[in-house]
């Protein structure tokens, strides 16, 4: 594919095909997702549909990136550049010859131009048979543009050459006038500055692609493996197994997603999530496969493998986003459809309208190339997609996932945002601040039914109970008959009597203890907590505060969201008090709160039936309805793979600081597009009337064939280059100095030296203080230079500069100083 009519085309090939429910054609990526039914289409049958267009297909093996001939191009570009160059020379310096050896000598130098222009046509000869194939099927490309504009300048100075010669051996002085009719250089011309645009377009639509390529590239090649009888060996990323045991050094890689098993590090996570800050780990939490160890060692146990991973996983998404369209190019793919033919048009209704005036058939016929060959659809074509790959790329970069170019482009006219509370707005790791006891119940009674029930269950609040309850020594009785109920609480049978764990909505069910409940309810209030109700049989034996904190950057998205002109709401299952205290905190004004899970999906539907562009954000099971009702559903990325997997977007930091990054992305991209599809629809408005020759009467302006097609290149240029600026998109919400308080790894932290050596006389010496700064456990990243006589080596806290002087001098050189840097 060449142009945006070429994908038009195969798009519309297989969309007929029975059975195809979608298709999408990415001309950046060469590439296209199909959706069928396997009762009535295949794979053969759909290659089938586009080898009928014109083109080629095969199944992808992977991963598509955008589409690189540069290397190739390149070639082509050199090779016409060597002959265009001497065929420029030849037609204008006969302009400085004397008349009468320019005019004995006519007939050789135009010969010398054909000898000249026929490699220019040889080497770009793909434009003549992929232009013409694609007449001959019915679906003209912008190689079909470009194959008849030069054709016709060639044939016609073919014919213009035959009969000046004719009339110079025969004395006909009359078919002199064809000398000046011929344009051997515009043709080689206009094939030449087509590859050089070419070769730049080509260039800029590879930079697109980086972002994706080097999350490719990040994918480890190897790992450490421990063996059963603790000796170790390197082995293929690709060959571990989940369960392994893997062994990772300061400054070395983790392989793949893996939980700690023994030791403590500080973990580089940036090329993953896009965190700057490292973060502390140490024995049970997970590691990310592809992030660095900047300091420390652990064994880890290998839980993700192979395209399991969590990398592996974004590499997939960023892939597929790529490769979906936005709506905001249909109407390019509509215009893009007939472009072609229409152009041709236009060039035929020139040349008449040209002769019927009674213009030369050359002044025509240059006019009609002219059109022909500064028409550029590939600039239709390539409007969306590089800014949607530019985009999805940078999104990646800081932790933000779009999974499609469809959320990319809602998401830029969202109003509403909906929070939930845990996990998104909070921590998500909920504390008991509080145990308050009914008379002649101790707290450990209270504790220990709680931590009874609680134990079996998943919700974030019953962790809380069971971190308050070991934290004081107290171990669970037996349960039986476990039951829980959403929105409400769990029960289960504990000697016998059936115990309840639950929110205010048991009085519903109990109204005997409603009373009860009621004479806590202002102290809870008052502390901001939500309260879980500890019941044994009817009688209410205490109850349990339990507060989940505000993420200190809350109230910095929450105040960003608000400037970027969106509404920001609190939906939460919690009890008014709690969720009122959480606003209060982010700055949040409207809260609806005691939501159960299965209305909040219905909040969502009423909000968008009010005519709503809304976001759900959420991180756990109870909000992926929620997620998937709502126009963008965002996932935190510390949140569960369900929550994930029924969102649009996913923000891999577990920072709400990136929502409004996400929105200002979004509409950074749509910008983008909306730049690019008017610079495309523009520039053909405009460029195509003057190529005509609309001009010409009254002002003498007209567009020389060889302008026209450096024109064309330069849009095609502009458009990707275009794109490229949102590489550069900054996230204004983080600073590099943001501290963190993660687990106190002062021991693993690295520092930097550089020691100035004295006796290093060549490479050997180097590899020789390489190797034995490299055996120091602590000792990473070593550089020796030979010039500078110093070494530069990246150690841990333990590591002294006795150390690293002992090692040197044991090989034989002599330390003159060591300095950090």
């Amino acid at each position: 594919m060449s142009c945006a009519a070429c994908a038009a085309r195969v798009e519309s090939s297989v969309s007929k095909v029975d059975g195809v429910s979608l298709c999408n054609v990415n001309l950046l990526k060469n590439s296209m997702t199909v959706e069928y039914d396997p009762e009535t289409a295949s794979d053969e049958i759909i290659i089938g549909a586009v080898i009928n267009a014109g083109y080629g297909a095969s199944l992808s093996s992977g991963v598509k990136i955008a589409s690189d001939e540069t290397d190739k191009i390149r070639k082509r570009l050199i090779l016409s550049l060597i002959f265009d160059i001497p065929l420029m020379a030849v037609s204008m310096g006969q302009m400085f010859l004397p008349e009468s050896i320019r005019d004995d000598w006519a007939v050789v130098i135009i010969a010398l131009e054909i000898a000249l222009v026929i490699p220019i046509i040889i080497v770009n000869f793909k434009f003549f048979r992929g232009g013409f194939k694609a007449l001959f099927k019915g679906s003209p490309n912008m190689d079909t543009l470009v194959a008849l504009g030069a054709t016709a300048s060639v044939l016609f100075s073919l014919y213009a050459y035959v009969r000046f010669a004719m009339g110079h051996l025969t004395g006909d002085m009359s078919a002199m006038h064809y000398m000046h009719d011929i344009y051997f250089e515009g043709a080689g011309t206009i094939l030449t500055l087509i590859t050089l645009g070419k070769f730049l377009e080509s260039r800029a639509k590879r930079k697109t692609s980086e972002a994706i390529s080097k999350l490719m590239d990040l994918k480890p090649k190897t790992a450490v493996k421990v063996m059963p009888d603790g000796s170790l060996v390197t082995i293929s990323a690709d060959d571990v197994k989940e369960g392994d045991i893997l062994e990772v050094k300061s400054g070395g890689t983790v392989p793949v997603d893996g939980i700690i098993v023994e030791g403590r590090c500080a973990v580089d996570e940036s090329a993953v999530t896009g965190e700057s800050v490292p973060a502390g780990k140490e024995a049970g939490d997970t590691l990310i496969g592809a992030t660095t160890l900047t300091g420390g060692y652990v064994k880890m146990q290998a839980t993700g493998v192979g395209e399991g991973t969590v990398i592996a996983r974004i590499i997939k998404l960023v892939d597929d986003a790529t490769g979906s369209k936005a709506p905001v190019a249909k109407t390019a793919d509509k215009v893009a459809g007939i472009f072609v033919p229409a152009v041709i048009g236009i060039a035929l209704i020139t040349l008449a309208a040209w002769l019927i005036s009674g213009a030369p058939f050359e002044t025509a016929l240059t006019f009609a190339v002219s059109v022909l060959v500064v028409s550029c659809p590939c600039a239709l074509g390539l409007a969306t997609p590089t800014a949607i790959m530019c985009g999805t790329g940078r999104g990646a970069q800081l932790g933000i996932l779009f999974k499609s170019a469809e959320a990319l482009e809602i998401m830029h006219s969202v109003d509403t945002v909906v929070l939930d509370k845990t996990g998104t707005l909070t921590y998500g790791k909920p504390e008991v601040i509080a145990v308050q006891t009914a008379e002649g119940i101790t707290e450990e009674e209270v504790l220990k039914t709680a931590l009874s029930l609680e134990v079996l269950s998943e919700h974030p609040l019953a962790h809380a109970v069971v971190s308050k309850a070991e934290e004081k020594g107290i171990a669970p009785s037996e349960v039986s008959d476990f039951s829980q109920t959403a929105g409400v609480g769990i029960e289960g049978v504990i000697d016998g009597v059936v115990c309840h764990a639950a929110n205010s909505r048991i009085a519903d069910d109990m109204p005997q203890i409603r009373e009860d409940i009621g004479g806590y309810e202002a102290d809870i209030k008052t502390q901001g907590a939500a309260a879980i109700y500890v019941i044994r049989g009817d009688k209410l034996m205490g109850v349990l505060s339990v507060r989940d904190e505000v993420r200190e950057t809350s109230a910095t998205a929450v105040a960003q969201l608000c400037n970027l002109g969106c509404e920001v709401k609190l939906l939460t299952g919690d009890n008014r008090s709690a969720a009122k205290a959480a606003a209060e905190a982010a700055g949040i004004s409207e809260v609806i709160a005691e939501v159960l899970p299965q209305d909040k999906e219905k909040v969502i539907s009423d909000l968008k039936a009010e005519g709503h562009k809304v976001v759900m954000t959420g991180d756990g099971i109870n909000d992926a309805p929620a997620l998937a009702s709502a126009d963008i559903g965002i996932a935190i990325g510390s949140g569960t793979d369900i929550a994930m997997e029924t969102s649009d977007v996913v923000l891999m930091r577990g920072d709400l600081r990136d929502l409004p990054t996400a929105v200002r992305l979004s509409r950074a991209v749509m910008r983008n597009i909306k730049q690019n599809l008017f610079w495309a629809f523009f520039y053909n408005v405009i460029c195509i009337p003057i190529a005509a020759g609309c001009l010409y009467p009254a002002t003498g302006l007209k567009l020389n064939p060889m302008l026209a097609a450096l024109a064309m290149s330069a849009s095609s240029v502009f458009v990707v280059t275009n794109a490229l600026r949102l590489k550069r998109f900054k996230d204004n919400m983080r600073t590099e100095e943001e501290s963190f308080s993660a687990t106190d790894i002062k021991e693993d932290e690295t520092m930097r030296k550089e020691l100035s050596i004295e006796g290093m006389m060549c490479k050997n010496c180097v590899r020789h203080v390489k190797e034995a700064l490299e055996k120091i456990p602590g000792a990473s990243d070593v550089d020796v230079d030979l010039d500078s006589k110093s070494a530069k080596v990246s150690v841990t806290a333990d590591v002294t500069d006795e150390k690293l002087a002992a090692a040197v001098t044991e090989e034989g050189y002599e330390v003159k100083s060591i300095k950090d840097i």
